[in-house]
Order: structure tokens, then C-alpha cells, then sequence
């Protein structure tokens, strides 16, 4: 960041203890504005450098990161409250993608011949992805290290700089990986981050960047569209869902279970991706859920070697009460946990059966550790289920013999069969939405091409022997691409 005089600051505080972990700017528009200035002085330096160049800083970033782990780890458990190994699980599967990342930039992104028509054959073509420049990245808190960096890695590798605005809760985590990429490209500010709140990311929306990457809940996403609209800034949406879990009746049932825990369960519930809903085949529902409970009643939240952490957010808390609470007065059973489960900023494991339909802990993201069982008769009823929601992100489904014939059916950006988001770890496959889940995509080619645009070139090679676009066209040549109309696209074969 240029230097400027700031306006306040803010503390963070980590959830579990309330101690305060850190100190930051509220960064004003007039700062954020700087920044961007400065990104695209250095923008152009590193588009120069080439893939080749910038490939080489990326895996020297990444080597800086996996040296420095601990420290990173530290910050995030302490910003968000995630235990240190699932912070370190998270830091590995960002730094698989920022390899990817590098490694594929130019492939993808790079120029490349394309074939000409019948009536441009005199042209050579060509198509090339070009960096927007200066990249905008709003980051969430919950994966304060994969989620952004699955935006900033591949902006970085498509040639663009990047201004990086993480969330209030985690600006640590923000604040430290620009400090280790700055060690390995100390020549130009390719990477800054901006902290604050709303204002700050509103501030970035409406900067001068080429693209805005934007990661967070639905509402809030309306709002950051409707700040780049201002300018026709293009965004990348990754907001929120409601993934389920679909068991059939020939699934691994041990399996299965392990994997509704651990997706409903794991980072406190705060996963985008996480298992909030899970439809089981009648068949084997009661045994089912009898592992479930089994299984969720061993996850504790707390501090220490507790298996879960606190719900960073302090107004979240009420909301994680406020679905199980109105899922009971709807019918629903507490199988493990109830309103009761909650304590402070900890919310103990939660297994709701009997939950109708139209239930918030069904209709809306949760955020917490919470599950909703619900009995099928069939994969159809499921389908139909997992579909009757505005939110598409992801989904899991259990099967022996027709995994992929219910996952086809599932409306998702992504579908990981007799696995939880086995296609999120996969560097070479998009991750993203569609409807309330949002739409672009990050990872894979799909998405290192989000931050760049397509750029079409022609090359005359000779002159055309059908001069066409001109006012000197003969009656001659109009009758021979009458012709070539009625030959080249008047007959369906």
C-alpha cells in the first residue's frame, strides 16, 4: 500500500478467547485508489516478465508459503478460530493450485492458431487471453487462504497485479502472504492488500480495476454487483449454498457417514461447500443415521485439541440458533445437540431429523454445525429435493451402481461421487456456482481465463480472389456467394 495518512483503525479479536490479535487500517477510497494506481504501474512490469518469468516468482511464492506454514496456520487460528492442522490441510490445497496455476498459465492463456473459414482463407487467425491489468479480490474469512488465493493465484499467473481486500475477521492472513510475496518480486507492489470493512470493498468495487473477484454470501454479493455496475466492472461470484449429501440405498454407509460429519461438521460448519442436507434411501435410513449420531458425538468444539472451533462471526451464532430453533417448533427431533448445544461463540454438533421442507436450516445457508436428515423413497424424491433450492454450488452423492446417473441430475457447479469435494481439490477442474451460488469460475482453465480477456487477431496473407467487403463488389461475386450459400448451409447432412 502507498503510504497516506489513515483514517482509523480496527482490532481483531479471536473468537474463542476474545484477545485481541492484531491491529489494522481501515484503508479510505482515496488509499484504495492509490493502490490500484500503483497495481497498474507494476502491472505492466510483470505482463512483461512473460509466463515463463512469472512462473518462476509463483513457485518461489509458493515455496515461501510452504516454508512459513506454521506462521500462517498460527494467524488463521487465531483470526477464525480453525484448528491449526485444518488450517495446514487448507494451506496445501491452496498452494496445489497456485502449482497449477503457474504451470498452465501459458497453455491455456497463451497465443495460439485458430482456423480460418472458407471465405477468410486468405487470413491467418489467431487468439491470445490478455491480463485486465489490476485484478480486485474480496476474500471471505472462513478459508482465508484457499478461497482468495484460488482468485489471486490465477490473476497473478494470467499477468494481471492484484489488489487484495480480505475479510475484516482475517486481514492477518491477507497482510502475510502479500508480505511473503513481496520477499520473492520485491521490484514492483504485482501483489497489495487494502483492510477494512464494507466501505473499503466498496471502495475497491468502484476503483479503477479491470475485474472484481468476489467470494461471500449471496446479499452481500447483490451489493458488490451492484457497485461494479457503476463502472461495468465484470465480477466473479462465488457466494454461498446449501449442499447436500444424497445416500442411496447400495451406498458405503460408513463412508457416507464419515463424510455428512465431516462436511456438516468440520471448519465449525462454515463451509460453503460443507454438507448442510443430507437425503437417505429409505432402505437404510434408520442405520444411517444411527452412525451419524454416533460419529457427530464424538466432534467437539472448543479450544485446545477440541475438534471444531468457535463461529467466528459473532451475530452467526444467532443464526445457527435461530434454525434449529425454528426447525423444532416445526416438528423436527434434535437427535445430538438443540439450542442447548450452544454456548458463548461454540455451537456443539447439531443432527436435526423430521425437518419440513421449508425450514430455514433447509432453505438457508446455516453456517454451522448442523445437519438435516431427512428420509427418501427413492433417488427421484432426492434429486428433486437437493433441486428445489436457489443456491447450486455443490453436491455429494453415495452410491454402489448409479452415482453418476443421480449426480447428473443434480443443479451444481459441481458434483463429487463416494467423496466430499473431491472436485474442488482437483487443480485442473472449475469450481463455481450457478443461481443464488453465483456464476465464473475459479480453478482450471476456466478459471485462469476469468482473469483475462479473449483478443482476436487476423493477418492478411493474400489478397482474397473474393473481394467482398468492398463498394467495387461485382454482380459476379454476389452471384458466387449466392451459390456458396446455398452449398455451404442449404443442405443439412
Amino acid at each position: 500500500m502507498p503510504e497516506a495518512a489513515t483514517v482509523s483503525t480496527f482490532e481483531v479479536r479471536n473468537p474463542a478467547t476474545a484477545a485481541t490479535v492484531g491491529v489494522h487500517p481501515v484503508h479510505t477510497a482515496a488509499q484504495v485508489d492509490a493502490a490500484v494506481a500503483l497495481g497498474y504501474e507494476a502491472a505492466a512490469w510483470w505482463a512483461d516478465l512473460g509466463f515463463a518469468g512469472r512462473a518462476r516468482r509463483l513457485d518461489a511464492w509458493r515455496a515461501e508459503i510452504a516454508r512459513r506454514r506454521d506462521a500462517l496456520a498460527r494467524i488463521v487460528h487465531e483470526e477464525m478460530g480453525k484448528p491449526i492442522a485444518d488450517a495446514k490441510l487448507e494451506i496445501v490445497m491452496a498452494l496445489e493450485h497456485l502449482k497449477w496455476a503457474a504451470r498452465h498459465a501459458e497453455k491455456v492463456l497463451g497465443r495460439r492458431p485458430v482456423p480460418s473459414s472458407l471465405l477468410t482463407i486468405n487470413h491467418a487467425a489467431e487468439v491470445e487471453y490478455r491480463p485486465f491489468g489490476v485484478v480486485g479480490v474480496i476474500g471471505p474469512w472462513n478459508y482465508p487462504v484457499f478461497t482468495p488465493l484460488s482468485s489471486v493465484s490465477f490473476a497473478l499467473a494470467a499477468g494481471n497485479a492484484v489488489v487484495f481486500k480480505p475479510s475484516e475477521y482475517t486481514p492477518g492472513v491477507g497482510v502475510l502472504l502479500a508480505e511473503m510475496f513481496s520477499r520473492v518480486v520485491p521490484e514492483k507492489a504485482v501483489l497489495q492488500v487494502v483492510t477494512g470493512f464494507g466501505e473499503t470493498g466498496a471502495a475497491l468495487c468502484r476503483s479503477n480495476v479491470g475485474k472484481i473477484g468476489f467470494t461471500g454470501s449471496a446479499a452481500t454479493g447483490k451489493r458488490v454487483m451492484a457497485a461494479c455496475a457503476e463502472n461495468l466492472t465484470p465480477v466473479l461470484m462465488e457466494c454461498g449454498g446449501k449442499d447436500a449429501l444424497i445416500v442411496d440405498a447400495d451406498a458405503d454407509l460408513d463412508a457416507a457417514a464419515d463424510v455428512a460429519v465431516w462436511g456438516g461438521m468440520s471448519n465449525a460448519g462454515q463451509t460453503c461447500l460443507g454438507v448442510e442436507r443430507v437425503y437417505v434411501h429409505t432402505a437404510v435410513y434408520r442405520e444411517f443415521v444411527a452412525k451419524v449420531v454416533e460419529r457427530a458425538g464424538a466432534v467437539r468444539a472448543g479450544t485446545g485439541s477440541a475438534e471444531i472451533g468457535p463461529i467466528t462471526m459473532p451475530k452467526q451464532i444467532e443464526i445457527v440458533r435461530g434454525h434449529i430453533e425454528d426447525a423444532l417448533a416445526r416438528g423436527a427431533r434434535a437427535l445430538l445437540g438443540g439450542p442447548d448445544a450452544i454456548d458463548g461463540q461454540f455451537a456443539q454438533p447439531t443432527v436435526l431429523v423430521d425437518v419440513p421442507e421449508d425450514a430455514t436450516a433447509v432453505t438457508e445457508e446455516t453456517f454451522g454445525p448442523t445437519l438435516t436428515i431427512t428420509e427418501v423413497a427413492d433417488m427421484d424424491d432426492a434429486v428433486d429435493r437437493v433441486n428445489a433450492t436457489a443456491y447450486g454450488l455443490g453436491g455429494t452423492v453415495f452410491s454402489g451402481r448409479n452415482g453418476q446417473a443421480v449426480a447428473d441430475r443434480i443443479r451444481a457447479g459441481g458434483v463429487s461421487v463416494n467423496a466430499f469435494v473431491a472436485h474442488a481439490l482437483v487443480p485442473a477442474l472449475p469450481l463455481g456456482g450457478v443461481g443464488g451460488s453465483g456464476f465464473g469460475r475459479v480453478h482450471g482453465p476456466d478459471g485462469l481465463k476469468e482473469f483475462a480477456y479473449a483478443k482476436a487477431t487476423t493477418r492478411q496473407r493474400f489478397p482474397s480472389p473474393l473481394a467482398l467487403t468492398t463498394f467495387a463488389r461485382s454482380a459476379a461475386a454476389d452471384a458466387i456467394v449466392d451459390r456458396l450459400i446455398a452449398v455451404l448451409h442449404g443442405r443439412i447432412r
